[in-house]
């Protein structure tokens, strides 16, 4: 009869490397699902045939240091909504509703933004923004 013990292997796991595995995989994860939106869908927009530079009766501008221009003629703040008012007056000789076209730089304020297109309206013009 044999007495002595038995050496018995446990089996061993090393979960060492385990953790540097899936920090990867997560950074990664978190990574891509950033640069995949699921909330964006694409979309052809349609193109026109005709100049859309013939429609711009009125172009009202703002540059990234603020300052309003009609057409090339820069203009003082106070004296926009009568400035725009005139402009769409002498539009109006030759077409039943003007449009004012804003261009306004990215960093421009939105409340002038706004403000040009309360006094185009008020004045009586289709309003048109386009932020650069």
């Amino acid at each position: 009869m044999n007495i002595r013990k038995r050496l018995r292997s446990h089996p061993e796991l090393h979960t060492g490397a385990l953790n540097d595995i899936l920090f990867i995989l997560l950074l990664f994860f978190l990574i891509v699902s950033t640069l995949a939106n699921p909330n964006v869908i694409r979309v052809n927009n349609p193109s026109g045939k005709k100049d859309t530079k013939a429609k711009q009766n009125i172009v009202v501008s703002i540059d990234k240091e603020q300052r309003i221009y009609i057409g090339q003629k820069p203009i003082e703040l106070s004296l926009l909504d009568t400035l725009i008012r005139a402009e769409v007056l002498k539009a109006k000789a030759s077409i039943d509703t003007p449009s004012v076209v804003i261009n306004a730089d990215t960093i421009a304020y939105y409340g002038e933004v706004f403000r040009i297109m309360q006094a185009a309206k008020r004045a009586g013009a289709k309003v048109v923004a386009n932020v650069k």
